[in-house]
Parts: C-alpha cells; structure tokens; sequence
C-alpha cells in the first residue's frame, strides 16, 4: 500500500513537471522554427494544460481501465469549478468582463452537453473519440480567429503569454525528449498507483480517478488559477479553468474512446456527469450574471462551489 501511495504521488509531481517541460522544449522548437507566437500559444501552450490528464487517461485505457480515464476527466472538471475556482475566488473575488470568457462560457456548456450525448448510451466508441477531435480543431480554429481579431484579448494573452522564453533548438529538443520521457514514465506509476490503491480499499477505478487522480492533475490549474487572481488577472484565473475542462472534454475524453472503446460504469452518467453539468451551470450562471456588465463570482459564490466539491466528495466516501 505505501509503494502504491508513493508512486501515485511521486508520479503526479513528476507528471506536472514533466508536462511543462514537454511544453517549454514543444513551443520553443516551434519558436526557432519561426511559426508565429499566438499559434504557438493558441495550440501548444493551450492544449498543454489538459497534458497531464490526456497522458493518463491514454496510459490507462491502454492498460484498459477506461473507467480511470472517465473518471479522471469528470472528476477533474468538478475539481477545477468547485475546488480550483471556489479556493481562488475565496482569496481574491473574481468580476467577470472579458467578452472573450462571455463567449467561451456557452462553449463550455456546449461541449458539455456535446460529451453527454455521446455518452449517452453507456459507452465511449471509436466514432465518438472522432467527433471529439473533430470539434477540438473547430474550438482551436475558432480561437485562434478571435486571436486574430483581438490579440489584447485576456484570453489570448493568457497562452501567449506563457511562452517560455527562446532556447537553443539543441536545448528545445532536450527538454522536449526529457519532458516527454518523464510523461510517459510518470504517468505509467499514476495509472499503477491508482489501480493498485483502488484494489486494496476495494473500491472501483472509477472512484480513484474521480478523487485522487483527478484533483492531483488539477493543481496545476489551481496554482495558475491562484497566481493570476492574486495579481488581478481574474480573466485569466477563470479562462485557464474554463479552458482547461474545454479540453478535458474533448482532447482527454477522446483518449479512451479512440484506444480502449467500450461500455463504462454506470455511476460515470447517471451520478457524476450530472454533478459535473450542476457545477458548470452555477459557474455559468455566476460569472455570466444577470446583468449587462457581467457576474461577480464572489466569496459567497465561492462558498457555495467549494461546500458543493466537499459534499460530492462525501457522497462518493458513502457510496464506497
């Protein structure tokens, strides 16, 4: 048990680092290949918030726990609305004004119920992992047009902002083949660590990915979440989580579809994907607001997610 622990552990550090390294050597290969800095920051430095879960979802459905996979996606979606945001709002309250995450917003509840119809039936196939990918190049397409249009745009500035700054190509590659060394490395204890702690308390895949797995892949966001609020940034603290379950939902959830398609537990759709839709609607409702300015997601608002996050948590313990 305490090896299991200690590789979970050990693996998620080492998966958080690992990412961004992969990311720093991917983005400055593609910096001395001279392609542009809002396409590097729109794709690489973009997609590379969700690496961590993409990574271990695709080592567990090739292992075939797709349940882990599922599970880290849904659970890591409450975890970046109701832990990552209620903490971050709780310490600096959040006003909403960016047109851009007013846009974005009714994207992420597209997307959600995108992924619920595909669900729907129980199990994740082939040609659901495609439409997936199919819409995850139309959201970057459209993204990358309103980069265009507005390149001061909080959003926009978030990713291209978080290009590291130019290495030698000889160096990008090392930290490219590092990182992506330490990916797959790290990710291979996550998946063992999980399963093996998920056996031993007699509890299912599914759970583990929903708890442990999924909040341990989430801080990252949280950290970049609390970061940017304590700086005033709050459209950044929002449009990195908002952006973040925007691509859990498509570029992770395609993972187990595309390697390891098939029928999933139960509970995934009838207990925590309505969960996950519950905090997506506050967080609409919250920061969209009532009025023509915009929402306020405020300590009291914060209150509410993070009550909600550790009542879901405790519904799990008792369900298990």
């Amino acid at each position: 048990m305490f090896t299991s622990i200690a590789a979970l552990f050990v693996g998620v550090g080492l998966l958080i680092w690992g990412a961004d390294r992969f990311v720093d050597g991917a983005a400055s290969i593609a910096k001395n290949l001279r392609i542009p800095p809002m396409v590097i920051g729109l794709t690489i430095v973009s997609i590379g918030t969700s690496l961590p879960e993409m990574i271990v979802s695709a080592m567990a459905a090739l292992d075939g726990n797709r349940d882990l996979g599922i599970g880290n996606v849904l659970g890591s979606n409450i975890a970046n609305i109701g832990l990552v945001l209620g903490i971050t709002a709780i310490i600096t309250p959040m006003a909403v004004t960016s047109m851009t995450l007013r846009r974005e917003l009714p994207i992420l509840f597209l997307v959600t119920f995108l992924a619920f119809a595909l669900m729907s039936d129980g199990k994740l196939e082939i040609q659901d992992g495609i439409i997936l990918i199919i819409a995850l190049v139309l959201f970057l397409t459209w993204i990358t047009m309103i980069g265009l249009r507005d390149r001061h745009d909080p959003l926009v500035e978030e990713f291209t902002g978080s290009i590291p700054e130019s290495m030698s190509m000889g160096r990008s590659v090392m930290w490219f083949v590092i990182g992506l060394i330490l990916l797959m490395v790290s990710s291979r204890m996550v998946v063992w660590g999980a399963v093996e702690i998920a056996h031993y308390l007699g509890v299912s895949d599914l759970v583990i990915g929903l708890t442990i797995v999924a909040i341990g892949t989430s801080l990252p966001e949280l950290v970049a979440s609390v970061a940017s609020a304590v700086k005033g940034e709050a459209d950044m603290a929002l449009g990195n989580v908002i952006g973040s379950n925007i691509f859990n939902l498509l570029a992770v959830l395609a993972m187990p579809a595309l390697i390891s398609p098939g029928h999933f537990a139960a509970p995934a759709l009838l207990r925590d994907f309505p969960i996950m839709l519950a905090f997506t609607v506050a967080l609409f409702l919250f920061s969209f607001g009532l009025k023509k300015e915009g929402g306020t997601l405020g300590r009291f608002e914060a209150s509410l997610l993070t009550t909600g996050f550790g009542a879901y948590l405790y519904l799990l313990y008792l369900q298990s």
